[in-house]
């Protein structure tokens, strides 16, 4: 034992002197060191070089010769010869694989978590007239399908958690089919990115997200996954589309066509059965700054006309969560019992308010006639309700307000109700 180690360190003393040496003579005198730098640095590199096409050309050799000493000999090269092949043919294999299945193996390390990044970033958009989805494209602007919120003049935003606002100011191009829904609130952390410029391979997979049935279907947003086509472009329309072989369903118009890292390549617009066509997200993107508010839907309401016109205006501003307007509705006698915090905790859960009739009562001077529909958003699903009877009404300066109702719910009204 003791001999051993008088051995070992007998050789890294050797070592250690022999180190010392080197750099004793690498270094000094240190005006020639940067030239002994380089010196050595070649003269090392050939020699590694050098040596290593040596051994390279005799193990070629030793592989050619190997196989004909022996007949063991050639069977275990014919052996290692199918392995190898075997390899390289894995290869192959795995290569397509990433392609079919990513599109290109650089794709394929940020997939992870694509799924619930779209799930957790979509969102319903809600109207009286229609359904669909949207998603963030800066901090405050969701862009959806122009179709989704056509004649609507207050869709909601419905969030993944259940929440909902209402969209201040609405911009869009309906010959594009494309809107834009501006918010209050900021929302950094649910913008989905929209690069500059779409490129996509042949046949790469593609990820499209929204809510099919709109809010007839509870629970999350729907992923489903289909594959590039081609580009296709026409003289009649102002935005190209990507064609893939996804099948859309109404309630994901407005949702986001994704690549595999989550970038958004498109807008859900139309589909059949296993064939459907997305408006390119790089060119809707730019088109944004365009998009003006003159063929969106107006609430033009005057509560001054009449006690029907008052009661319209009052539901459309309770439908457009105007609550502040609605609350100047009230009567003064009306507001001895009640206060605008109290009045607007019982229309929490209220997406959409459809009124169907508001007129004169009978022959009366203050009084009108209603009924109304409530779409309630109730523990992530919409819960539809009918209303009808009266508004009597009381005049103060120069606005008819709401003074006192006699409203009773109607249960599965039939179908004469909507138009008696």
């Amino acid at each position: 034992m003791i001999t051993a180690m008088k051995k070992v360190w007998k050789f890294v003393k050797k070592l250690f002197t022999r180190l010392r040496t080197f750099l004793r003579k690498l270094l000094f005198p240190l005006y020639f060191f940067p030239l002994k730098l380089i010196t050595y640095s070649t003269y090392y590199l050939l020699k590694f070089l050098i040596k290593l096409i040596f051994a390279l050309f005799g193990l070629i050799i030793d592989c050619i010769v190997y196989p004909f000493k022996s007949m063991k000999n050639l069977l275990k090269f014919i052996l290692i010869l199918i392995a190898i092949l075997y390899l390289f043919a894995s290869l192959f294999v795995i290569a397509d694989y990433l392609k079919k299945e990513y599109g290109w193996w650089g794709k394929y390390f940020c997939s992870i978590g694509t799924k619930e990044k779209l799930q957790s970033n979509v969102l319903r958009i809600v109207g009286g007239y229609s359904e669909g989805s949207g998603f963030f494209i800066s901090e405050n602007q969701v862009l959806t399908n122009f179709h989704v919120i056509a004649d609507e003049p207050s869709p909601k935003i419905i969030f993944p958690d259940g929440s909902f606002i209402t969209p201040y100011q609405i911009l869009g191009d309906k010959n594009a089919d494309l809107a834009i829904l501006l918010t209050k609130e900021k929302y950094p952390d649910k913008v989905l990115s929209i690069p500059d410029r779409i490129n996509l391979y042949p046949d790469e997979p593609l990820l499209s997200a929204g809510y099919p049935m709109g809010t007839d279907l509870a629970g999350k947003a729907t992923v489903v996954r289909g594959n590039f086509i081609d580009f296709r472009y026409s003289k009649k329309n102002p935005v190209y589309y990507l064609q893939t072989n996804l099948s859309l369903v109404e309630g994901m118009s407005g949702g986001p066509l994704t690549d595999q890292c989550g970038q958004v390549v498109g807008i859900n617009t139309m589909g059949l059965a296993g064939l459907s066509m997305f408006i390119g997200a790089d060119q809707a993107k730019s088109m944004v700054p365009q998009f003006t508010d003159m063929e969106i839907e107006k609430i033009n309401v005057d509560p001054s006309l009449s006690p029907e016109d008052s009661v319209r205006a009052f539901y459309t501003y309770l439908k457009a969560r105007r609550m502040e307007e609605g609350f100047k509705l009230l009567s003064t006698i009306y507001l001895q019992k009640t206060n605008f915090q109290e009045w607007t905790n019982r229309f929490t859960d209220i997406l959409d308010v459809d009124v169907i009739k508001s007129e004169r009562y009978k022959d009366t001077d203050d009084t009108a006639s209603v009924k109304f529909a409530t779409k309630n958003w109730v523990d992530g699903e919409v819960e539809i309700h009918f209303y009808e009877g009266n508004w009597e009404t009381v005049k103060e300066d120069g606005v008819y307000k709401m003074n006192k109702s006699k409203i009773l719910e109607v249960e599965n009204p039939d179908y004469s109700w909507f138009y008696e």
